[in-house]
């Protein structure tokens, strides 16, 4: 069953580069979600007005893959634990969120956060927001697929291929 889940850890570039090369995971589209803004811009989104990170919508098989393995990846690809920021990238809009869609969904991320907290997987305290989806914006077509178009980009070498190498080595991918 196709099931769909919002995460945002930093810039969506890394997240959506990320999410599509596991298997099971069907689309990622890059775009911004969690504010208070219609129809926001990447340029609007950068000046911090709008409330909205950047996100990633995911859309999976569910039983290809489960929840909670995409949980475990995208905990692995960034830092929970830093409020809106993610290495050099700083402001509300690189905040670490998951929305969900489906009700059932927000436990399984409660339980799945409580798990790391209580195993102290993370020497500081994970500032996670988890809330359910309200809208989302598809972000402009430039950022769609950006790593794939992107890779010899100073940002992709530097930033989005460490991260990738780290993810293939901890997932066997």
């Amino acid at each position: 069953m196709m099931k769909t889940i919002f995460l945002g850890g930093g810039c969506f570039w890394c997240i959506e580069a990320v999410f599509q090369q596991i298997k099971g995971v069907v689309k990622v589209t890059s775009g911004y979600a969690g504010g208070t803004f219609d129809n926001p811009t990447y340029e609007e989104i950068c000046l911090g007005i709008t409330g909205h990170a950047e996100v990633v919508k995911i859309e999976y098989v569910n039983n290809l893959i489960s929840l909670e393995k995409l949980l475990e990846i995208f905990f692995e690809a960034h830092d929970p634990t830093t409020l809106d920021r993610q290495g050099n990238d700083i402001g509300s809009q690189y905040r670490s969120i998951i929305l969900y869609a489906e009700e059932e969904q927000k436990k399984e991320i409660e339980d799945y956060i409580l798990k790391l907290t209580l195993d102290m997987h993370y020497p500081n305290p994970i500032v996670t927001e988890v809330k359910i989806i309200d809208k989302f914006y598809r972000a402009e077509e430039y950022h769609q697929n950006y790593y794939q178009k992107n890779k010899n980009k100073a940002y992709c070498r530097a930033v989005i291929a460490p991260k990738l190498e780290k993810i293939n080595k901890t997932f066997i991918l």
